[in-house]
Parts: structure tokens; C-alpha cells; sequence
């Protein structure tokens, strides 16, 4: 019987690509980045619940997260999960390794995702998204900090590189309401410029309850 497909080794060469940046990844966006990313996760539940870091990286929002809740950190990379590990110990959480687009849980089974930075990150947006949507729990909360282009917008310097950049690193062609529209289950509660003149937003997705 051969074994089940693994869609986060499918993506070799942004894998191997993730695991030569692990080391100076920390040194390249923690500063710029560590005051939008506060803003973004003050935005959490005060209620304690479960909490899915899809995408977690190198673990550069743990030491910003509240203790109250139970986390689960998710990334694609070995080299930067192990450091996730290292940042995440003073909380309750548990760390795996898997894809953003096809995540390994059961539908319903946390109250709130956090989305930093993989949005445009991986292949396919849309799936992300949707499986962020499937794992969350009616009424649910999705924090999103990313960046994207405006719909109509042209953008041309971000079009010539995104073809390799894209292989490498992230893309740069990510028009986030085409993405939503294809997951007509997650509303818009707010959405906010959050960097680089509003290049970066900060969005916060809702899941619609189910029709009775």
C-alpha cells in the first residue's frame, strides 16, 4: 500500500528555500514587523479556547501571545519549527508539522486562526483560507497580516519579480478579495492598512454560522 500523500513535501524548492533562510529569517522581518504583529494579536479572544498559528515560521509571535489559551503552531518547514519550539515553551501548545493548504485536523476544532504572513506565501491563498474556514468553529475568528495587492491594481515591479519570488520566498500577486470569494463561508469584520503605506493589511475574517 504505498503511504498517503504529504502536501508539504510536495513544494520542494520553497521548502529548501525556507530552510537556508531559518537562520537569518528572524534578523530580516522581527523588528520591521513586531508592532503590527501586536496589533494583530491583541485582537485574539479574551475567553480562553484554542488557537491555531497556521504557518508559525520561526515562532515570532509566540512570545507575544497571551497564556490563556491552548495553541497549536503549524508550519511546513522542519528548520523553522524547530525554532518555534524553542520560542514556544512558556506555553500551552503543541507543534506539528504540516501544510497550510491541507491542514491535518478535524473541522470545527478551534475558536480563532492566526494567518501571519503565509497567505501569500503559499501556492494556493484560496485553499489556505478555506482550510483555515473548515477548522474553525462557526462565529470563529481568522487574524490575518499579509500582504496584497488591491484589486485593479497594476503594480508592475511587483509583477516582474513575483515569477521567481514567488518559487523562493512569497508572492507578490495576491489580490486577497479574489481569494475570499472563493470562501463565501468567512465575512470581513474589519480591514485595515498595517504597513509599508498599506501594502501590508490587517484583516479579521469571521465564519457565518450554518443555515439551519
Amino acid at each position: 500500500m504505498n503511504a498517503p500523500v504529504q502536501p508539504w513535501r510536495t513544494n520542494v524548492l520553497l521548502r529548501f528555500s525556507y530552510t537556508l533562510i531559518a537562520p537569518i529569517y528572524d534578523a530580516l522581518i522581527e523588528w520591521p514587523m513586531r508592532k503590527a504583529r501586536q496589533r494583530s494579536l491583541r485582537l485574539l479572544p479574551d475567553i480562553p479556547g484554542r488557537v491555531l498559528l497556521s504557518g508559525v515560521g520561526t515562532g515570532l509571535d509566540l512570545p507575544l501571545l497571551p497564556p490563556h489559551h491552548h495553541y497549536t503552531a503549524l508550519d511546513f518547514n522542519p528548520a523553522m519549527l524547530r525554532r518555534a519550539v524553542a520560542r514556544g515553551k512558556a506555553l500551552d501548545a503543541d507543534f506539528v508539522l504540516g501544510d497550510s493548504m491541507d491542514l491535518p485536523f478535524a473541522g470545527e476544532a478551534y475558536d480563532c486562526v492566526v494567518l501571519h504572513l503565509i497567505t501569500a506565501v503559499v501556492p494556493a491563498p484560496g485553499a489556505c483560507l478555506a482550510e483555515a474556514a473548515r477548522v474553525l468553529r462557526p462565529g470563529g475568528t481568522i487574524l490575518i497580516f499579509d500582504k496584497f495587492l488591491r484589486p485593479g491594481k497594476v503594480a508592475p515591479l511587483r509583477r516582474l519579480f513575483n515569477p521567481l519570488v514567488r518559487r523562493l520566498a512569497t508572492r507578490m500577486d495576491v489580490v486577497f478579495e479574489t481569494e475570499l470569494a472563493k470562501v463565501p463561508e468567512l465575512e470581513v469584520m474589519s480591514d485595515g492598512p498595517a504597513l509599508a503605506g498599506g501594502w501590508f493589511r490587517a484583516i479579521v475574517l469571521r465564519k457565518r454560522a450554518a443555515p439551519a
